[in-house]
């Protein structure tokens, strides 16, 4: 493996050879951004990719945590947008088993909200849109009697139960950056572009990491995958060759909050919530101990970064579970809650939940090339990175053979444990069974979640005995493991570690998490004193 990159500093001219310091400047280290710049370093282009704070540190740790083809899209006729979605689906399981697995949801029929007849035809399409072969296909069930209907309201007497899958979506992105360092590209987290200007022969970025002095970066072509600053990098921080602006379209950022309450049933099914308001709601089975409920949809005016759950958010949520759940849900039982920006193309609908979730690339070759992220969902990334890098080589004059489409991200190979895959989901089973042989020492559930997170990788964080892991920082989570989160995956503060690597905090005490912050700070007085 490649001695990790600086996640401060930008390489100097001459690191990456040529007369610019890389081919391709990516600014955004979202899931767009990081999959973007895997894709371009494994087809042998020079990436920088910058981030203004952590990997996932907004929208792509914000989700609802699933890989789906988008069953309500059909409603609103987003047919090819569903259908690709659900091409990516099984794509991604077999990608990284050890952080996607698949789900199944069950969607209680209300004749109030859709007649059966069309959830059935939504339902036959959702099955047969795009090939299907792991996941299971559509079933209808009567909940009366049944374990699946004994959290809801009786009136409740039939269901449809159908597939998704689910992601650990931080993890995700942290997984495409470690893949685009492996092949080559330099990832620099908490830099800043301050400043892209443009000229025909390419573009002088300013790139200023966090509490350091600002270096200056040439690039041939520029990739804004800044998501919800999208357009406000065009018109703010990257310039034209004659100083314009080159913002030419408008994004529609759109805040979908979810909450966290204690387990409200006991089985490893979601449910799928139809509201009077034609929307839908998840309560999905988090992180063992509880549920998570989501999502809105609200027009955001204002600094995305800042954007949180409000009261309205958390009744809507609370109201429209309380309608489907025999025990109501109240506000006082939240335990947790987030927010995400989704950064949508604005198509002037007037409701928020029907503007399309699908992606833009939008290509300016009036000078040096600048490939424009507009849209997208976590389901299509990695299809969205193929078709950019596409679109950059197109732009370079240099097409490059795509490679995405049957690789694994790093942590999805299990052959070296179990042999030859077979099935995402039992080869996980199976995974973690040898694992266990392997390790003997960690707690069920510490083993199990150290898997689920570092799949095949696993070996580069635990140690034969609990002795080799030094300190036990906060109960589960050592030394060892925070030196390697922090040495190989750009954690440098303690929410790195405890809500997006792993979701640690939901499960701590404060002190807890004082503890880790704690460990963290001396960690990087450390590293500074160091450099």
């Amino acid at each position: 493996m490649p001695a990790p990159s600086d996640a401060t500093t930008a390489p100097s001219a001459g690191q990456t050879g040529g007369d610019s310091d890389c081919d391709v400047l990516v600014v955004g280290g979202g899931i767009n951004g990081a999959g973007i710049a895997r894709d371009l370093a494994g087809r042998g282009w020079r990436v920088i990719l910058c981030e203004q704070d952590d990997l996932a540190s907004h929208t792509s740790s914000a989700s609802t945590k699933l890989i789906h083809g988008g069953l309500r899209y059909l409603e609103y006729y987003e047919f090819s947008l569903v259908r690709k979605a659900l091409a990516e689906r099984e794509v991604l399981l077999r990608s990284a088993p050890h952080i996607i697995h698949p789900l199944r949801f069950v969607m209680p029929h209300d004749p109030s909200m859709r007649p059966a007849w069309m959830i059935r035809a939504g339902l036959f399409l959702y099955d047969n849109l795009a090939r299907r072969d792991v996941l299971p296909g559509t079933a209808t069930i009567d909940l009366r009697g049944h374990e699946l209907g004994a959290c809801l309201r009786p009136h409740l007497g039939r269901a449809f139960v159908y597939s998704d899958g689910w992601v650990d979506d931080a993890r995700l992105v942290v997984l495409a950056a470690l893949d685009a360092r492996q092949q080559g590209a330099h990832i620099l987290t908490r830099t800043r572009c301050e400043a892209a200007q443009r000229d025909m022969q390419g573009w002088t970025a300013r790139l200023r990491p966090a509490g350091g002095p600002a270096r200056q970066v040439r690039a041939r072509a520029l990739v804004n995958a800044a998501g919800p600053w999208a357009e406000s990098f065009l018109r703010r921080e990257a310039r034209g060759a004659h100083g314009e602006t080159l913002a030419s379209r408008s994004l529609r950022l759109v805040k979908g909050s979810h909450i966290v309450i204690a387990r409200r049933f006991e089985h490893d099914h979601a449910y799928v919530f139809q509201n009077a308001d034609k929307r839908i709601i998840f309560a999905i089975p988090y992180e063992g101990r509880f549920t998570l409920i989501g999502t809105t949809d609200v027009e955001l005016q204002g600094e995305p970064r800042q954007a949180r759950i409000d009261a309205d958010e958390t009744h809507y949520l609370c109201a429209q579970a309380s309608r489907y759940f025999n025990r109501p849900v109240y506000p006082s039982e939240v335990v947790w809650s987030y927010s995400g920006v989704r950064p949508l193309l604005d198509d002037a609908s007037g409701d928020a939940s029907a503007v399309t979730r699908d992606y833009l690339l939008d290509a300016n070759t009036e000078a040096a090339p600048l490939l424009t992220i507009w849209g997208g969902k976590i389901t299509t990334f990695r299809k969205l990175a193929e078709d950019a890098a596409a679109e950059v080589g197109r732009m370079l004059g240099d097409a490059r053979r795509a490679w995405t489409g049957g690789a694994l991200l790093p942590g999805g190979d299990f052959s070296g444990w179990i042999g030859p895959a077979q099935r995402p989901d039992t080869d996980f089973t199976r995974f973690v069974a040898e694992v266990r042989k392997r390790y003997t020492w960690p707690a069920a559930a510490q083993l199990q979640r150290m898997a689920r997170a570092y799949g095949s990788r696993v070996d580069s964080v635990l140690t034969p005995s609990a002795a080799g892991m030094g300190a036990e920082v906060a109960p589960g989570l050592f030394e060892a493991e925070l030196d390697y989160l922090h040495r190989e995956e750009w954690a440098t503060n303690p929410d790195d570690v405890l809500w997006r690597r792993s979701k640690l905090g939901l499960h701590y005490s404060a002190k807890h998490r004082d503890d880790v912050a704690h460990w963290m700070a001396i960690k990087g007085a450390g590293d500074r004193k160091a450099a």
